[in-house]
C-alpha cells in the first residue's frame, strides 16, 4: 500500500512538474519581434481567400510572393516562435479565411525542454481550431525539418533532435487525412545521406534553409499540386 501511495505521488509530482514548466515556458515566445510582427499583422486589412505561410523563422525568412510569384500570398512566419506562440496568435489566420495554410512549426520546442506529446498535441489544436472555425481551408502541416552539427554555435537545443523530429513527423503523418489536414513530408528531401540537414541547403547556421532550399521547396510543393 505504502508503495502504491509513493509511486502515485511521483507520479503526481511529475506532472505538476511538467504543468509548471509549460505555463512558464509559454512566456518565451513573447519577444519584442513577436509583438512587433503581431501588431502588424494585426494593423492589414482583412482580405480572405488567400494561401498563408504560418510559421517561425524558418517561414518568416522565406519571400514567398516572390518564390510563388504571387503578390497575395500571405507570411505568417515569426522569428523564434514556437507551438504555443502560434496557437496564441491563431485567431489572425482563421479570421482571413484563408484558401490554403501552410503550417511550419515545432523546431523551437525543443528549446522548452517540454515533452514531445505537448508539441503534437499543440500542432494538433492548431489544426483543429483552423478546420472548427472554416472546414473549407485546405491545411497543410510541415513535417519538421532537420538540422544539422552547425547549430551548436547558435542553436545548441536543435543539436541531434534528429530521432525526436521523426517521432513527431511519424505521428502526424499518421494523424493525417484527406477531409482534416494534408502531411508534407518535404523534411525528407532535406536530409543529407546521415539524416542532418544537407549542407547544399542550409545556411551556416545549420537550421535555417537557403535560396536552394526555399526553391527546392517550392518545386516539391508544385510538384506535389499543393499550390
Amino acid at each position: 500500500m505504502k508503495q502504491i501511495a509513493f509511486t502515485f505521488l511521483l507520479s503526481l509530482l511529475s506532472a505538476v512538474s511538467i504543468a509548471q514548466s509549460i505555463s512558464g515556458d509559454q512566456s518565451k515566445y513573447m519577444s519584442s519581434h513577436y509583438r512587433e510582427r503581431t501588431a502588424a499583422f494585426n494593423a492589414e486589412p482583412v482580405v480572405k481567400g488567400r494561401i498563408i505561410f504560418l510559421g517561425n523563422s524558418i517561414t518568416e525568412f522565406g519571400d514567398w510572393q516572390k518564390l510563388l510569384n504571387d503578390p497575395s500570398v500571405v507570411n505568417r512566419g515569426i522569428a523564434g516562435d514556437n507551438t504555443f506562440g502560434v496557437l496564441a496568435r491563431l485567431q489572425d489566420i482563421i479570421t482571413r479565411q484563408p484558401l490554403k495554410v501552410f503550417i511550419e512549426i515545432g523546431i523551437n520546442d525543443f528549446s522548452l525542454n517540454l515533452p514531445l506529446s505537448v508539441t503534437l498535441k499543440n500542432i494538433r489544436s492548431i489544426v483543429k481550431q483552423i478546420h472548427h472555425a472554416s472546414p473549407s481551408i485546405d491545411i497543410y502541416v510541415m513535417g519538421i525539418f532537420p538540422t544539422n552539427n552547425n547549430v551548436k554555435t547558435d542553436y545548441p537545443f536543435a543539436l541531434n533532435k534528429g530521432r525526436q523530429i521523426d517521432l513527431i513527423n511519424g505521428w502526424l503523418k499518421k494523424d493525417a487525412t484527406p477531409d482534416k489536414f494534408s502531411y508534407v513530408a518535404f523534411n525528407t528531401l532535406l536530409k543529407d545521406e546521415n539524416g542532418k540537414l544537407a549542407l547544399r541547403y542550409a545556411k551556416p547556421d545549420g537550421i535555417h534553409l537557403n535560396d536552394t532550399g526555399y526553391h527546392l521547396w517550392v518545386k516539391f510543393l508544385r510538384t506535389k499540386g499543393y499550390i
